[in-house]
């Protein structure tokens, strides 16, 4: 009898699995993505930065010969401790489309990257903003092209994504990568069906009414993460939000090299999770539940020998369906190397995720800033 009961509920959880993947990941992995207009608006860069020296003599040289016909960049430096400040001072004396935003440490916004993004917002030349992180670099001089050819008098939110360098030999970096996948996949799909929930600051894109009408970040500043994905939830809509997933437009950055590090990072991501909007952690949460309670039922099914054909059938119809759709989404997002792994690394990324959400249950993250 009990077994019968986990069996039936293992055919609902794969079931819903199966949804996910072909109903609503597959609006993206499936659908085509509608080419931006030709219209060309102004836009302003804005990049905050907090020691972050080395990456800024790397990456800047790539923002400024940025093959676009109006755009400047807003650099800010949120009291750095290394040479940022300086190197930022010699950029806006070199180019005339520069322009420095000094942030100074206060007892209210200590250490807030909010803070400092607001500054640099409010001082901006042009409506349509971009955003990238100081350790990030776009894919090439079309970035800004790219991205903003997706504004229109509607669309004033572009979702973009920022990918990881690729490290030959690193097993962390294909789970960090693959991780960063379904991410996107998650966010780029509930997007296109009208229901965008998050994006990433390394790549992403708004126009400044959209800031000013949800009052900018004033609704979780007391929060340190969610610059982004708090931003996108709260001021998203089916009727502004559009995507960009043209390999130009990508951004790319270094990914952490110590399990411990990656730790951290995402114990922060899983805290600011909670502050969606219910629907958003619904839906989050159903996905999750399902991929975990897929191994456990199948797991335990498969060891009371319980159903074996179906059970099996099951599983291999639910892996394949996941493997093919993920498969597609990667090929769009240049990260076809890393399905090789699956579903080794769904597992580990599972039962990480798992320990983590116990882990913060009892201690909060620490945050960079």
């Amino acid at each position: 009898m009990v077994l019968n009961i986990l069996l039936v509920s293992f055919i609902v959880i794969i079931s819903i699995q199966i949804i996910y993947y072909l109903f609503i990941f597959g609006n993206f992995s499936f659908g085509k993505i509608k080419n931006g207009s030709s219209q060309r608006f102004p836009v302003s860069v804005i990049v905050c930065a907090k020691n972050e020296a080395e990456n800024v003599k790397a990456y800047f040289p790539l923002l400024i010969n940025q093959n676009y016909p109006e755009f400047e960049i807003v650099l800010i430096d949120d009291a750095s401790s290394d040479e940022t400040l300086d190197l930022f001072e010699e950029y806006e004396k070199q180019y005339s489309n520069v322009k420095l935003v000094k942030v100074q440490n206060n007892e209210t916004f200590w250490g807030n990257k909010k803070y400092a993004l607001t500054l640099g917002i409010k001082v901006a030349k042009y409506k349509h903003l971009l955003f990238i992180d100081a350790d990030c670099k776009p894919a090439s001089t079309e970035w800004i092209s790219n991205m903003s050819m997706n504004f229109t008098p509607k669309k004033t939110i572009v979702l973009g994504y920022g990918a990881y360098n690729k490290v030959k030999g690193s097993f962390l970096n294909k789970i960090i990568r693959f991780e960063t996948l379904m991410t996107a996949v998650q966010y780029f799909s509930w997007a296109k069906m009208g229901a965008p929930y998050m994006g990433v600051g390394r790549n992403l894109a708004y126009k400044s009414d959209e800031f000013y009408k949800v009052n900018g970040f004033i609704d979780h500043m007391k929060i340190r993460s969610g610059d982004d994905d708090l931003f996108i939830n709260q001021a998203s809509t089916k009727e502004n939000t559009t995507i960009c997933i043209e390999p130009n437009s990508f951004t790319y950055s270094d990914a952490k090299t110590t399990f411990s590090d990656w730790f951290n990072q995402k114990r922060r991501h899983i805290s600011t999770a909670k502050y969606y909007k219910a629907f958003d952690q619904f839906q989050l949460g159903l996905f999750y539940s399902t991929q975990l309670f897929t191994l456990i039922l199948g797991i335990l099914l498969l060891a009371f020998n319980h159903q074996l054909i179906i059970v099996a059938a099951l599983l291999g119809s639910r892996y394949i369906i996941a493997w093919i759709s993920l498969g597609f989404s990667a090929s769009k997002l240049k990260e076809r190397d890393i399905m090789y792994f699956y579903p080794f690394i769904e597992i580990i990324l599972i039962f990480t995720q798992l320990y983590l959400f116990i882990l913060n249950l009892f201690s909060k993250p620490k945050h960079w800033k």
